[in-house]
């Protein structure tokens, strides 16, 4: 009786698999979405993220800083980390950075999570 049990279960597992070949992301693009994802897992880069996010253009790191309580240090180490990731970019203008999102990054880390999530 316990071997029919386990056929029906094996039986029943195969049924459910998935039938259609699913492509994966390369090693690289794993790594690479893995760092944008450890980047973002501090809540003032998620902050500096949601902010980017939130204004057209390009934001100026003076107007970062305006909405934390953090030193200038402080804000320049997480917004380094953010562009190590891919997830910013700057662009000097004089004395000041401005600051803007990579939306192709943004858009790969949101299809995951839609894959992933749904």
């Amino acid at each position: 009786m316990r071997e029919t049990i386990t056929l029906e279960i094996e039986q029943e597992a195969t049924a459910v698999c998935c039938a259609t070949p699913v492509t994966l992301a390369t090693t690289a693009m794993a790594t690479e979405l893995a760092q944008a994802f450890k980047a973002l897992g501090n809540p003032v880069r998620m902050q500096i993220i949601e902010l980017l996010s939130r204004c057209d253009g390009q934001v100026c790191v003076c107007d970062i800083e305006s909405y934390f309580e953090l030193s200038q240090p402080t804000i320049s180490h997480h917004l380094k980390v953010l562009r190590e990731a891919g997830l910013v970019t700057s662009d000097q203008r004089g004395l000041w950075v401005h600051y803007r999102t990579v939306p192709e990054k943004l858009a790969a880390l949101r299809d995951l999570l839609g894959v992933v999530c749904c």
